[in-house]
């Protein structure tokens, strides 16, 4: 008997200034202007395309983003959680809880979700110079990634782990990435992907993560980069739910025909949905298993057959369009 599958999922937009960041796992509003006086959280002007120029003036995102949990996992909003923010240039992110938690009784969605709500609260409060019991400044976050995840990696108590990507735009177009483990981030410029992350792991399947353990790896295992992005370039960042169930030509092509971030997001969710749940689809996951080893039975592949299809898991995908501010 067949059974329809029930998926939950959430799709929003951001073009608008905002006094403070936004955490997600599963909730979405629709985003309104708040705080218009403030200095560094100015009205992002457009979510139209501009003609491709090299950044004379200050820019900014517009930001798309949707979420599909793991079909067993609907009821419980999934274990990815993300959060975006229009300080400076903006900045977004996306934590991937680890399953494995769930086999110690431990809700894996806890450690992202409170990962992403310490950054999210470390970036509402840049604008404000704290100071220790000696009177000398306490470092802030200062438009640098590895020191955000530093410092919402130390302030997390919720027992899990869990792979991030946190990537901060300058208005100057300067585009900042701190990445532990397998989430990923692609930039597009007239139609290729110009920028890729690289997925960090210690063996096929357990990528680099941060933990509440000691044993786990910290701010400093982070693979950070930095890109001079042009108006008009577009950002793709997502879990590993998203990357390996879309080729990059995929993402690329389904950018292309979306006709803003929102579409873009909600299109390439519902792509890597679809291709996690085909056992003929010989995925970007399939193509890397059989890479490390991991195939069908020797009798199957004397007829013929190797490992394909998806794999199932959260997505979240968040799409950027660089916009003039």
């Amino acid at each position: 008997m067949a059974i329809s599958l029930i998926r939950t999922s959430i799709s929003q937009s951001q073009c608008l200034s905002v006094s403070h960041p936004l955490i997600h796992s599963l909730r979405s509003s629709t985003l309104s202007s708040i705080d218009e006086s403030s200095r560094r959280k100015r009205l992002l002007s457009s979510c139209a395309p501009s003609q491709l120029n090299p950044i004379r003036s200050e820019v900014s995102f517009c930001v798309g983003t949707h979420l599909i949990p793991h079909p067993n996992k609907v009821e419980r909003g999934g274990e990815d959680a993300f959060f975006v923010s229009n300080y400076d240039g903006g900045a977004i992110a996306v934590a991937d809880g680890v399953s494995g938690w769930a086999e110690q009784n431990v809700d894996p969605s806890l450690f992202p979700k409170e990962l992403m709500a310490n950054a999210s609260n470390l970036m509402g409060d840049e604008e404000v110079v704290f100071f220790n019991s000696s009177m000398f400044p306490i470092e802030q976050v200062n438009n640098d990634p590895q020191i955000l995840l530093r410092k919402a990696h130390a302030a997390t108590s919720s027992i899990g782990s869990a792979t991030v990507i946190v990537a901060m735009l300058e208005r100057n177009g300067i585009l900042k990435i701190a990445n532990v483990g397998d989430c990923g981030l692609r930039v597009i410029r007239e139609g290729q992907i110009i920028f890729s992350t690289s997925p960090q792991e210690h063996y096929f399947d357990c990528p680099y993560q941060l933990s509440s353990e000691v044993v786990g790896q910290t701010y400093l295992d982070a693979m950070v980069s930095s890109v001079e992005l042009m108006e008009g370039d577009t950002i793709v960042m997502g879990s590993d739910g998203l990357f390996d169930n879309v080729f990059d030509h995929e993402i690329i092509s389904t950018i292309a025909r979306c006709r803003d971030v929102v579409e873009a997001a909600k299109a390439l969710a519902n792509l890597a949905s679809n291709h996690s749940m085909d056992s003929n689809f010989d995925s970007p996951y399939s193509l890397e298993a059989r890479s490390k080893g991991f195939d069908v039975p020797l009798w199957r592949k004397i007829l013929g057959m190797k490992l394909t299809g998806g794999k199932l898991d959260d997505i979240t995908v968040v799409v950027g369009l660089v916009v003039s501010s």
